[in-house]
């Protein structure tokens, strides 16, 4: 187990906000505890709030050499079955992006933490020259079968160029860095003056966080850097970009693969009666747009 300190302000004092829930002697391991389809929700570290800052983070967690073995050894085949709804996802997403940024007229644009490519194949459809990057070995040969260019690796071993990026994109990506501010410095390394970065991620400030407390379902062992609007405005501009506008943002799940989300977080008590009536009704496979308001995206500029 790692103890660290507050990666916004440096501070080392903190309260508890939620208790671990995992074994003392537990050690970060490959399975599903790190598949972007976890199951594993109410499985967690300790969670703390800095006393000084506000951001909230888990501490004491994983050993960041053990964290990244899990994830480059990651295999993940339900994630590919909600391509669709993933695709739609993106496709949405895409719109206020073209708003900040124009035209996409071939681009450059790099995902971080990429998985099988979906937004890299949704971008690259739009006009992007879109890339990715991505731990994961199945992940980059699932993507790469489709023929997308996702190399395996993280940022500080990617070996791209300076200033070589017009727009960074990390979706579902910045809760499961160890050193958050460390990847954002990277970030704005690889842009050009004026590039922009993206950055979804889920929001402990959300009213959804604190009416759910210990029960949000997004407490789980590979979430350890848990942003608000305000947190994560506060690094972004503590590392030199300039922070242009933040907005909440749901997803679309297909009902079969909602519903066993819902067994998942709530129980069987719960989610198996719902997950009868969606197979009863043949409607597994209708993706729906879902917003539970703690969800947001957060768009920012390097200055030139």
């Amino acid at each position: 187990m790692k103890f660290v300190s507050c990666n916004l302000c440096g501070s080392e004092e903190s309260r508890e906000l939620h208790p671990s829930t995992l074994p003392e002697s537990h050690k970060a391991t490959a399975g599903s505890a790190f598949n972007c389809t976890s199951p594993d929700y109410g499985q967690h570290y300790r969670i703390v709030q800095c006393k000084r800052c506000g951001f909230v983070y888990a501490n004491p967690r994983g050993d960041p050499s053990d964290v990244l073995q899990a994830y480059e050894s990651v295999e993940d085949p339900l994630y590919s079955q909600e391509r669709e709804g993933r695709e739609l996802t993106f496709r949405k997403h895409l719109e206020p992006l073209h708003r900040i940024t124009g035209a996409p007229n071939r681009r450059k644009l790099l995902d971080v933490g990429a998985y099988i490519g979906v937004f890299v194949e949704v971008a690259r459809a739009a006009g992007w020259d879109a890339e990715g990057i991505e731990p994961s070995g199945w992940a980059v040969g699932e993507a790469q079968k489709m023929g997308l260019p996702v190399k395996q690796g993280t940022l500080d071993r990617g070996g791209f160029p300076p200033e070589s990026f017009d727009v960074v994109t990390l979706w579902d990506v910045s809760e499961h860095f160890d050193d958050p501010r460390a990847e954002i410095d990277r970030v704005l390394r690889l842009l050009k003056p004026g590039g922009v970065v993206v950055i979804h991620t889920i929001d402990i400030g959300s009213i959804t966080a604190k009416i759910m407390g210990g029960h949000w379902p997004f407490l789980m062992e590979m979430h350890i850097a848990f942003f608000s609007r305000a947190t994560l405005r506060a690094m972004l501009e503590q590392a030199g970009f300039e922070y242009i506008s933040d907005r909440t943002q749901g997803r679309y799940l297909r009902l079969g693969y909602l519903a066993g989300r819902v067994s998942a977080a709530f129980g069987p008590l719960v989610g198996k009666p719902v997950e009868w009536l969606v197979d009863k009704l043949n409607l597994a496979s209708w993706p729906i747009p879902i917003n539970t308001l703690d969800l947001f995206t957060a768009y920012a500029k390097k200055l030139m």
